[in-house]
């Protein structure tokens, strides 16, 4: 082989390596990315289910909470303080016990974790509120930056009709 084309067929070679070298760099850094931030969101539910904090200490100052669906708070919810208002306040203040979560399962990619989980509790007029939840999380540095929530509306709505108990 002339010199030029040993020459040509090592950069090819080192460009090859670069490239599958950085790309596993990337993919080392995605998994442990994606370890980190499942490892975050289990330990917020943790916390939740023992009573001792929750998911909603992650959010963010600016976070982007959307409750899908046509619940009576389905909407998109541009602040941490906006959503604890307007919702987790609200809602637990309808709550005799309030709710624990069982995650059925959690998911991470990248930046996103998908938590599958159920969470029952009682409400002030004695009932039980049991609901199924899907939550799409996406961390950024270890904070809830945005958020997407699915559950049953129906029950939702139901526990939103009693009457916000007095703080």
């Amino acid at each position: 082989m002339s010199r030029r084309k040993t020459s040509v067929a090592t950069l090819r070679g080192t460009a090859v390596a670069v490239a599958v070298s950085a790309a596993t760099a990337f993919a080392g850094t995605a998994i442990a990315d994606e370890t980190a931030n499942k490892a975050t969101i289990q330990t917020a539910f943790d916390a939740w289910a023992s009573g001792t904090g929750s998911p909603y200490d992650l959010l963010a100052d600016n976070v982007e909470w959307t409750i899908t669906g046509n619940s009576a708070a389905s909407k998109t919810y541009r602040s941490r303080d906006a959503f604890i208002n307007e919702v987790i306040k609200p809602f637990n203040s309808r709550m005799s016990v309030g709710l624990k979560p069982t995650i059925r399962d959690i998911y991470a990619d990248r930046d996103t974790v998908i938590v599958f989980f159920d969470a029952a509790g009682t409400a002030k007029d004695g009932q039980r509120y049991k609901n199924t939840y899907a939550w799409f999380l996406d961390l950024d540095g270890g904070r809830i930056v945005k958020a997407s929530a699915f559950f049953d509306s129906i029950a939702f709505n139901k526990l939103w009709e009693l009457p916000v108990a007095a703080e």
